[in-house]
């Protein structure tokens, strides 16, 4: 069942890897979802740009990146930094950590720069995304096959 969405929305890394893998996702990645306007988050950009190995994947990624106008590529703020530690404290507690700390505290950032602009995130790794959810109130977490 297809979800009705109208307003802001912020791409998840893992919906732009599935299009550069697959193709999948197109109609999110190029904007053609009806009545919602999208956002790229400066950390998505980053972990696409850490994940290329090879110039005609850089090139894929800048393609990617220039389907978005400047004004809608957005940061996390310096307080959300802060704000994202006690997130991550909260999910995880000293002992429980996951080894890899860097795709948690990426995935809360993205979350927290969604929130900022009020948008919500298109993801298919929803699970994650509606654990860090439960510390945002009113943060929209919706699978991109779910959603348009």
């Amino acid at each position: 069942m297809a979800v009705h969405l109208a307003g802001k929305v912020l791409l998840d890394t893992n919906v732009m890897i599935d299009y550069l893998r697959t193709g999948a996702h197109g109609q999110w990645v190029h904007g053609q979802v009806k009545h919602t306007v999208r956002f790229l988050s400066s950390v998505v950009l980053m972990e696409l740009r850490l994940g290329v190995d090879t110039g005609p994947r850089y090139g894929k990624v800048d393609q990617i990146r220039a389907t978005f106008p400047p004004e809608r590529v957005i940061a996390p703020t310096p307080a959300s930094f802060e704000r994202a530690a006690s997130i991550f404290r909260t999910l995880f507690h000293p002992g429980a950590e996951p080894k890899d700390r860097l795709g948690p505290v990426n995935d809360i950032l993205i979350a927290l720069t969604a929130r900022q602009i009020g948008a919500a995130i298109i993801s298919a790794n929803a699970h994650d995304f509606t654990r860090i959810a439960e510390h945002l109130p009113g943060l929209l977490v919706l699978h991109p096959l779910a959603s348009g």
